[in-house]
């Protein structure tokens, strides 16, 4: 069984696909039951629930500022 990633805040994640401004990068500013994010290109904030969120993620690029393994 594949372990579940562990989402924090300050992580920079990339989605699968692109904000209408071009950015496919987000920073998470919340964690939970939903998550908060916040565009890297225009700086537009949503909330979308975890579930949505999980299904949406392809990466993490960067964890607390420091680049991903």
């Amino acid at each position: 069984m594949m372990e579940k990633q562990q989402y924090a805040v300050g992580d920079i994640v990339r989605m699968k696909k692109t904000h209408p401004c071009g950015s496919s990068e987000w920073e998470v500013l919340r964690t939970g039951m939903d998550f908060r994010l916040k565009c890297q290109g225009c700086g537009h904030l949503v909330m979308m629930p975890r579930t949505k969120f999980e299904k949406m993620v392809r990466a993490i690029v960067r964890t607390n500022g420091t680049p991903a393994e």
